[in-house]
């Protein structure tokens, strides 16, 4: 699991405290905050510095081995991933909401970065607050760390407003729509950050139509509802999913991607 600065000292003083075992003599202690098999950190944070030929074996894969460093050195690196590609997704996501007319959102949506759906933008989120928690009062660090917690939650208002727009554009009734989240997550994670927004989303939507639900099978069927349903593709492998079985002329969706595009 991620931590702060200083985190993983209070692990293994309460590890050594509760089994009465000491780390690096009786038990080995390593850090390594894995998010899913396609984002393996580079770095193993190890208690004595050193190489575990066992434990690179397990993680090594093809020629890339793993690379070793002190405890304190890996939450140092693992804080720089987490703040760098915060702050990079941030800066798409503010930019992305002043594209108003369809010429700039045509355009932009020819980038890459269409591509980025709620579920990337939420990865890591856990990282990013617990080392928000490493400290107390205003700094540097804090700012960008603040910044980017309300800069994924000024794009879930957004994403709601779009959806809200939508419903606007189409002459739909609130009563007689339906709002279906896809988001297919893994329910065993150690992070709870994604079925925690989620929860969040739906709560959220809620609030304006009465009947959302959140569908975390990829297996659901879309297609049986005498409502005029709309589609929020949180993450690319739901949206190729849905693109693929579409059947209903009725069916509006929209990605949950910087530019909140729909397709009807």
């Amino acid at each position: 699991m991620p931590t702060g600065f200083g985190g993983n000292n209070e692990n293994i003083s309460l590890l050594e405290h509760v089994t009465g075992l000491q780390v690096g003599k009786d038990i080995s202690y390593f850090y390594y905050p894995l998010e899913s098999t396609d984002q393996q950190p580079k770095i193993v944070g190890s208690f004595n510095g050193k190489k575990d030929s066992v434990l690179s074996d397990l993680l090594t894969i093809g020629k890339k081995e793993k690379n070793f460093v002190a405890i304190s050195s890996s939450e140092h690196f693992h804080a720089i991933n987490i703040l760098s590609r915060f702050s990079s997704l941030c800066s798409v996501l503010e930019v992305c909401k002043y594209a108003q007319d369809e010429i700039t959102k045509n355009d932009l949506s020819s980038d890459d970065f269409q591509e980025i759906f709620l579920d990337d933008m939420v990865g890591g989120l856990l990282d990013l607050k617990s080392l928000g928690s490493s400290f107390e009062g205003a700094n540097t660090l804090m700012y960008l760390i603040n910044g980017s917690v309300k800069g994924i939650d000024g794009y879930i208002k957004r994403l709601i407003d779009e959806i809200r727009a939508t419903l606007k554009k189409n002459d739909l009734k609130a009563s007689r729509t339906k709002i279906a989240l896809s988001w297919t997550l893994d329910q065993h994670s150690m992070r709870g950050d994604k079925i925690e927004m989620l929860q969040n989303l739906t709560s959220r939507l809620r609030d304006y139509i009465g009947d959302v639900e959140a569908y975390e099978d990829p297996n659901f069927d879309l297609f049986h509802s005498d409502k005029t349903t709309i589609v929020v593709a949180c993450s690319k492998s739901d949206f190729t999913r849905i693109e693929k079985t579409k059947q209903d002329t009725d069916l509006i969706i929209v990605k949950a991607n910087p530019l909140c595009e729909t397709i009807q």
